[in-house]
């Protein structure tokens, strides 16, 4: 074989390390999110996943950059498999959170709350203390009415 086949072959076999981490990665992240909404502890699950799975990355993208040759060249290609692999993973894999039914409640936008205190500014800052208190209560009240539970 040719120096040329020689470096083309090692390219290649970093694109394709370089996948095998990115799908171990990102098929890690996903059953992690799956998995962990449903644990009884989510943070250790996903602290752990994290640990695990940036451990696993490292240490594959470290053996590549240790292989003789160019071994800047066979990094930069092992990390195009691994952006390739997240591409892929966020076209192929589901939503990971598609058939998991949401735990936390609805919330009013931020951006009603915002427009909704400036519209009020006005007149709290000409009630008193008291006034300004019974306004807050108002305004718990009347968002606790929009998400549909009674203050």
């Amino acid at each position: 074989m040719s120096e040329m086949s020689i470096q083309a072959l090692a390219l290649l076999l970093a694109l394709a390390a370089g996948m095998l981490l990115g799908v171990i990665f990102f098929g890690g992240l996903w059953w992690t999110v799956r998995s962990g909404m449903t644990a009884r502890q989510p943070a250790l699950w996903f602290i752990g996943s994290m640990i695990l799975r940036t451990g696993i990355v490292t240490m594959g993208l470290y053996f590549l950059l240790s292989l003789s040759g160019n071994s800047w060249k066979i990094l930069l290609g092992g990390l195009f498999g691994f952006i390739l692999a997240r591409l892929l993973a966020t076209r192929v894999l589901p939503a990971p959170l598609s058939k998991v039914s949401p735990t936390a409640e609805p919330s009013v936008g931020i951006s009603n709350l915002y427009q909704r205190g400036e519209k009020e500014q006005g007149t709290q800052e000409t009630q008193g203390a008291q006034g300004a208190q019974g306004m807050r209560g108002g305004q718990r009240a009347e968002i606790a009415e929009r998400v549909g539970h009674a203050p």
